[in-house]
């Protein structure tokens, strides 16, 4: 009976599961760009991935993905990432943000 008590007053129990956010609870990191990178993505896939390896504003060392067509990405330059997960890349767990600090826009392609 005490158990059904102690239920009614403190709820079901629900696990605390740890933060798995690689910026740690923010949802933007500024950072510098130190080598750019071609990462392959996993096996049925098979275009090159534009990579870049970033140190943070919070020290931490990362893999960056640069989406979009074409960058202008070269070291010491400085850029903006946010949390996005690119799944066929291993070990890419977040993504820069265009047109923000040095990296531009995505440049409109001709129409053919």
């Amino acid at each position: 009976m005490a158990s059904l008590m102690w239920m009614h007053k403190h709820g079901p129990h629900r696990k605390l599961r740890p933060n798995r956010n690689p910026l740690g609870d923010k949802p933007f990191a500024k950072g510098v760009v130190l080598k750019t990178l071609i990462k392959k993505p996993k096996k049925p896939n098979s275009a090159n991935r534009k990579c870049v390896l970033v140190r943070l504003s919070t020290g931490k060392e990362m893999t960056a993905y640069v989406p979009g067509i074409g960058h202008n990405l070269q070291e010491h330059n400085v850029v903006l990432v946010r949390v996005g997960r690119l799944k066929d890349v291993p070990g890419v767990k977040i993504k820069c943000v265009r047109g923000k600090y040095d990296l531009g826009h995505v440049i409109k392609q001709p129409q053919k």
